[in-house]
C-alpha cells in the first residue's frame, strides 16, 4: 500500500464529507477511494469512518488519526514540492561576485530581471573590487572588468571596456580642451589607485595599433572609479574612466570625450565560473540568462563612432 497516498485521499475524504467528491477532485471512481480507505483502516487496524450512501464521518478514532496526520502532511507536501523544484533547477541560492561598479549599474538591474523569470531562485551578491576565488569562496559566478582572464576558470566575454579620456564642459571651458596626448600632459588629471598595490594605475591608449601606458600626474587618486568619475564631473580634472561609469554622463553630455581616436577596446567585462561537471542547474540557468542579456551590449560599452560624435 502506498501510506502517503492512502493518507492524503484520507485527509481529502474529511474534508469534503464524501467519497464521490474525493474521486472527482483525484479523477478516479468512488469505488477506488472506498478500497483506498478500506485498505487503510485495515493497515492500522482502526475505523476511520462512519459510512452512509450519502455521507461518510469520521470515527473518534478517525479525527483523532486526522490531527495528528494532517500538520505533518502538509509539511511532507511542501518538503516534495521543494524537492521536485529542485530537481527542475528553479528553487534555491545562487552566490554572485562582481566589482563595486559592476554591480550596481551593470548586474543589479540584471538581478531583477532574473528574479522576475524565477521567482524561487534567491541571489547572493558580494561586491568587492578584488579578483574572488570562486572555490574556496564557495561562490557560483563572478563578473570582472578587465583583463582576459586565466584558465582556471571558465570565462565568457561579454563586451568591451574603454578607458575613454573625459572631462566637464565646465573644465574644458575653463581649461581649454587638449588636442593631444601632449597636450593632455599639461591638464589637471585624476588617477585611479588599485586596491591590490596602492599604486597609481597608468592610462592606456591605443596610438598605431599599439597599446601606450602613461603615468599621469594626478591632483586626485582614489582606489573608487566612481569618487574618481563624480571628482572629474565636478570639474576637478581630466579623468581616464571606464565605459561602465562614463557610458551614461557622456551619452548625457555631462561629460565630453577626448583624444577618442586613441581609446583602447583591450579591456572588457568577462563573467566567469569554476570548471565542473556537477553544475547546479540553477547556476547554469543563471549564467545562460546573464550572457544572453548582456553579450554584445551597448549600453556601456561606446563605438568609435559614437564617441567621435559625442567629442568636441
Amino acid at each position: 500500500m502506498d501510506e502517503l497516498r492512502a493518507i492524503s485521499t484520507f485527509v481529502k475524504a474529511a474534508e469534503l464529507g464524501t467519497f464521490n467528491r474525493v474521486a472527482e477532485v483525484q479523477n478516479t471512481t468512488p469505488q477506488a477511494v472506498s478500497k483506498t480507505i478500506r485498505q487503510l483502516e485495515q493497515h492500522l487496524g482502526l475505523r476511520l469512518f462512519h459510512r452512509t450512501t450519502r455521507k461518510s464521518t469520521l470515527t473518534d478514532e478517525g479525527l483523532r488519526f486526522l490531527e495528528a496526520v494532517k500538520p505533518n502532511l502538509e509539511g511532507l507536501v511542501q518538503a516534495l514540492e521543494q524537492a521536485r523544484g529542485a530537481i527542475l533547477d528553479e528553487v534555491g541560492l545562487v552566490r554572485v561576485t562582481a566589482g563595486g561598479a559592476v554591480g550596481r549599474k551593470v548586474l543589479v538591474p540584471l538581478l531583477s530581471d532574473f528574479q522576475q523569470q524565477y521567482p524561487r531562485i534567491q541571489l547572493d551578491l558580494l561586491l568587492e573590487d578584488r579578483f574572488s576565488d570562486l572555490v574556496s569562496e564557495r561562490l557560483d559566478v563572478g563578473f570582472r572588468a578587465g583583463n582576459p582572464l586565466d584558465a582556471q576558470v571558465v570565462g565568457r566575454h561579454l563586451f568591451a571596456v574603454q578607458q575613454v579620456v573625459c572631462a566637464s564642459p565646465a573644465y574644458l571651458a575653463q581649461h581649454g580642451t587638449p588636442r593631444s596626448l601632449q597636450d593632455l600632459l599639461t591638464h589637471r588629471c585624476t588617477g585611479y589607485r588599485q586596491p591590490g598595490t596602492g599604486r597609481s594605475m597608468p592610462w592606456e591608449f591605443e596610438i598605431g595599433g599599439q597599446t601606450l601606458f602613461q603615468a599621469m600626474p594626478n591632483v586626485l587618486c582614489s582606489n573608487d572609479p566612481e569618487a574618481e568619475m563624480h571628482a572629474v564631473l565636478a570639474g576637478m580634472g581630466i579623468g581616464q574612466i571606464d565605459s561602465i561609469n562614463a557610458a551614461a554622463p557622456l551619452r548625457e553630455g555631462r561629460l565630453v570625450p577626448l583624444l577618442v581616436d586613441t581609446v583602447s577596446n583591450r579591456m572588457g567585462l568577462y563573467l566567469y565560473y569554476p570548471q565542473r561537471t556537477d553544475m547546479p542547474g540553477r547556476v547554469r540557468r543563471f549564467i545562460d540568462f546573464a550572457v544572453a542579456q548582456l553579450q554584445g551590449s551597448t549600453q556601456f560599452s561606446l563605438s568609435a563612432k559614437e564617441l567621435s560624435s559625442l567629442a568636441r
